[in-house]
């Protein structure tokens, strides 16, 4: 399985409160406004589509819920169409109160194929019913429907005076299951979607050349690729840079933090003239870079190594010293 960055946001700037009577000569509440963006998708799929229903906040003081279209309706968002970071818009114009806040959102479930809820189409066409098993109220109306997934951010989050703006990343690499057993549906862990303040995130982008992508394809050997570039914690040694997997971190085995697809570059003529990536969300910091182009082997409840007879993977090219700073883009190219 491969990853690209994506973004995709919600925003939400400026709720209006009309519940229960209030004393004239008492104060507005101070308000912040909030966004949130999510990114990642798999490459082995043309789509992954989610059916957003609605987002909410809570905190001590009670819950807020917003739906995700002015009319209540779902909110079809395909997470390939917002990469690095392009966001889309799930939530406008409503005002929060400060304090600390927990966040979910909600999905629509569906375990067979239908263009009605969320779902997944893969390269050969085929479509399939994606699904979250976390569910639960907080405090949204209609959260405890038969048909409803919830994502839950558990860490709390600070909405300060002035615009807040975050970022809820979707490492699909890590949390995208495809149809295991007798199931023919995808499945969305929630733990794979992570909160970040777009205050302290920067961005990374680059080209691959064609010596290092054909380097690659020689050294892998078959017919089938999918050119990727995996982030990692700095000073990560090529020799230790491995795939995305279940068990804990070694000194000479580290998994990946996130990856991006390496997608064409094209002139206005539609010509490819390049390849390039993008990672539109990380946190300000020290990385290294790997490269490979046999991403589409990497199962993230499986070790993959070089020696796999049937799903080979290895980091075929890396670059060391990535800084990012906030607000900011860096850019690394492997020439």
């Amino acid at each position: 399985m491969n990853i690209q960055k994506s973004a995709l946001a919600v925003v939400l700037t400026g709720l209006l409160f009309g519940c229960g009577g209030s004393d004239s000569d008492d104060p507005a509440p101070q308000t912040g406004t909030f966004s949130l963006g999510v990114s990642d998708n798999p490459a082995d799929a043309k789509s992954v589509t989610i059916a957003f229903k609605q987002v909410v906040l809570k905190n001590e003081a009670g819950s807020h819920s917003f739906n995700v279209m002015p009319n209540g309706e779902l909110k079809f968002v395909d997470l390939l169409e917002f990469q690095g970071s392009a966001v889309e818009t799930l939530v406008s114009g409503q005002s929060i109160p400060v304090g600390e806040y927990q966040m979910c959102l909600y999905m629509k479930n569906s375990t067979v194929a239908n263009a009605e809820s969320s779902f997944v189409q893969t390269m050969d066409d085929a479509t399939h019913g994606l699904v979250t098993n976390s569910n639960g109220s907080c405090g949204g109306v209609g959260a405890e429907d038969s048909d409803t997934g919830r994502l839950f951010f558990n860490q709390k989050f600070t909405i300060a005076a002035g615009v807040n703006n975050f970022v809820a990343e979707f490492d699909l690499n890590k949390g995208l299951q495809g149809p295991h057993g007798n199931k023919d549906y995808w499945t969305l862990k929630p733990t794979s979607v992570q909160l970040f303040n777009q205050s302290e995130v920067g961005a990374i982008k680059g080209t691959v050349g064609a010596t290092v992508m054909e380097g690659c394809e020689v050294a892998a050997g078959g017919s089938e690729f999918a050119p990727t570039v995996y982030l990692y914690p700095a000073n990560t040694g090529l020799e230790q840079m491995k795939d995305f997997r279940a068990e804990a971190d070694t000194a000479t085995e580290i998994a990946p933090i996130a990856a991006a697809r390496v997608n064409d570059i094209t002139d206005t003529n539609g010509q490819v003239i390049g390849h390039g990536y993008e990672f539109g969300f990380v946190v300000t910091g020290d990385y290294s870079l790997g490269y490979t182009c046999l991403a589409q082997n990497d199962d993230p409840d499986v070790s993959n190594n070089a020696d796999d007879v049937d799903a080979p993977f290895f980091i075929h090219a890396d670059e060391q010293g990535i800084t990012v700073t906030a607000k900011a883009v860096t850019e690394r190219n492997f020439p």
